[in-house]
């Protein structure tokens, strides 16, 4: 399925893939991008009861180097009243895509090679795993272009790799490489190049074959965990085993490992 032809979406076996699909401008976001994310986010949310995970990734060999400048430029060509409502719309329109996939109670995999800037890392970022080719390139970029970062990076990354790390990152927006961003907590593997199709879809058939219910409850826990005190977890966590350990996959689950066998979830 084509969501429009500057993101595309396909799924299959349970997996969801979203394609960032403007290789000529490095997959750049722009308003057809916006769109079509939005629209695939739409597909996604009304089958999200056949879908047990979600893959996005980038066409022609990279994930994504940020915003496009080139919209803009022809903005900071505008008078101010003019450009504010339309920047201010855009910004928005943005913002609701990174909650929309954090809220996807399905897990979310970045597929990551070439670059990965600016909005790229916020959308890295709102993904719950990310995969990454040896040779990709990071970097936050904003301030080269004097403006500060938007897509939930400065909320995001803060928690990934602390404080210090994080302003470091956004204030200088040096590029660095897939093993740095493994070793700040950015990323969750690194990769060669010919194995990044086969380790991200090893991720994600592992999450969609798994306990369906387990999988949602346990993302909608660690996502709310940073801002919870430890009794609203506790509390939170309780009534989320109670309800998993009444299900047909903790039967199975249990089940198998008396019986010693590998589970099948999802069977019943």
């Amino acid at each position: 399925m084509a969501s429009n032809d500057a993101v595309l979406l396909s799924i299959t076996d349970q997996i969801a893939t979203i394609t960032l699909n403007r290789p000529d401008r490095m997959n750049a976001l722009d308003q057809s991008m916006i769109a079509g994310l939005s629209d695939a986010l739409d597909q996604i949310e009304a089958d999200s009861a056949n879908i047990g995970a979600v893959i996005i990734e980038g066409s022609g060999g990279t994930f994504m180097a940020g915003g496009d400048v080139k919209f803009f430029y022809q903005m900071a060509q505008s008078p101010a009243s003019e450009a504010r409502p339309l920047i201010e719309t855009m910004i928005n329109r943005v913002h609701d895509i990174i909650i929309r996939i954090t809220a996807l109670p399905c897990p979310v995999v970045a597929k990551l090679e070439g670059a990965v800037a600016g909005f790229g890392i916020s959308l890295m970022n709102a993904c719950d795993l990310a995969v990454a080719a040896e040779e990709t390139v990071f970097t936050l970029a904003y301030i080269h272009i004097g403006t500060s970062p938007d897509g939930g990076s400065t909320h995001s990354l803060t928690r990934l790799v602390g404080m210090k790390k994080a302003k470091e990152i956004a204030l200088l927006g040096d590029r660095f490489s897939a093993e740095e961003a493994y070793d700040c907590g950015l990323i969750n593997k690194v990769v060669p190049a010919d194995q990044l199709p086969s380790a991200t879809a090893k991720y994600a058939a592992r999450l969609a074959s798994g306990p369906r219910s387990a999988i949602t409850r346990t993302k909608a826990l660690l996502n709310a965990a940073p801002e919870a005190t430890l009794s609203d977890q506790l509390s939170a966590e309780a009534k989320s085993f109670t309800e998993c350990s009444l299900s047909d996959d903790f039967r199975e689950g249990v089940t198998a490992f008396v019986e010693k066998r590998s589970p099948q979830f999802g069977k019943s």
